[in-house]
């Protein structure tokens, strides 16, 4: 088994790190990695009904869709993540085995953890870790969050979107307690320590275990897959499944409603309604934003297109944008 020491904190780059080493490596493969502030959402989840999108959007955290099913993780640097590739397709959904490790770790910390539920590691009752796993050909991939000393206060304002009804076929998250491994810890040790307890004892209980660095061309193939895929907005957003959104908001220029379906990440089915004052029929934007990306610039760039105060007098191309989201 390949130990993978990797201390990039860039979210995306680990999932392509994950896909890379899926498809090209042959060795089984142990990786923990962290990441800087992000969101990570499952394969078959609605971007947007995940997030707080205000907050997210304000405080420039990355939203990024992983190729395994499940729900939304919050990411930070007090946060390790851990995966396991392996030449075994029969494991899966046999999320025990790949987490027996990290408890046994727990357990030499003094800390009584357990597997609970359907792929989820508990404290006391409250989760820290939550676990996925992603089939290709005859590998397998499972991988999973440890909350070690994460901000939750950030999380919950991260992960919990606002009370906007999303009617969508996606798969929601289900909002858990939670708890940080460091709160139950009898001895004092950061997540650096964690982490290297964690490699030691993989090191030491999995047949033929030997660490290993990414070479410049590993890095390479890598950072292609993230531009490709995990730094893409079709794959992060336009992959959402097909959902609709009706929504209202009071401006100085009346009220605005408005109701749209996303279908492959693109507007479809929309209609103004409201109170405002138009010279000319918003027809002509409703016709305009039809099939466009369901992203805030580029709704923004095709508004400016036109002389908004023709359709809605006094409100502008930023307010209506803020309908969609």
């Amino acid at each position: 088994m390949k130990i993978i020491l990797n201390e990039n904190t860039d979210l995306s780059f680990n999932m392509a790190a994950e896909e890379y080493m899926m498809k090209n490596f042959d060795d089984d493969v142990f990786m923990l990695w962290r990441a800087s502030r992000s969101v990570l959402i499952g394969k078959n989840q609605n971007s947007l009904e995940e997030i707080n999108y205000d907050y997210v959007k304000e405080n420039n955290i990355p939203v990024i869709r992983r190729l395994s099913g499940g729900g939304t993780v919050f990411c930070d640097l007090g946060n390790t993540n851990f995966a396991f590739i392996v030449s075994d397709t029969k494991s899966f959904s046999d999320f025990k085995k790949f987490t027996t490790p990290i408890l046994e770790v727990l357990q030499e910390l003094g800390v009584d953890a357990e597997f609970s539920g359907r792929n989820d590691l508990t404290i006391e009752g409250k989760k820290f870790s939550g676990n996925a796993q992603y089939k290709y050909k005859n590998r397998l991939l499972h991988h999973g969050t440890l909350l070690f000393s994460s901000d939750i206060s950030d999380l919950s304002k991260a992960i919990n979107p606002k009370k906007v009804k999303y009617e969508s076929k996606g798969i929601d998250s289900v909002k858990s307690r939670v708890t940080n491994i460091s709160s139950h810890l009898q001895s004092d040790i950061d997540i650096m320590d964690f982490s290297k307890m964690i490699n030691e004892h993989i090191k030491n209980t999995a047949d033929n275990a030997e660490f290993y660095e990414f070479t410049k061309e590993d890095i390479e193939m890598i950072t292609k897959i993230k531009e490709e895929r995990f730094d893409a907005w079709e794959w992060n957003y336009g992959n959402s499944p097909k959902y609709s959104l009706t929504q209202a908001k009071k401006f100085p220029g009346g009220i605005v409603e408005i109701s749209f379906e996303i279908k492959n990440g693109k507007i479809d089915k929309l209609k103004f309604y409201g109170d405002f004052f138009s010279k000319l029929n918003v027809i002509d934007i409703e016709n305009a934003l039809f099939n466009a990306n369901h992203n805030e610039e580029t709704i923004i760039e095709m508004l400016n297109d036109f002389n908004l105060d023709d359709y809605f007098k006094n409100i502008s191309p930023e307010e209506i944008a803020s309908l969609f989201f």
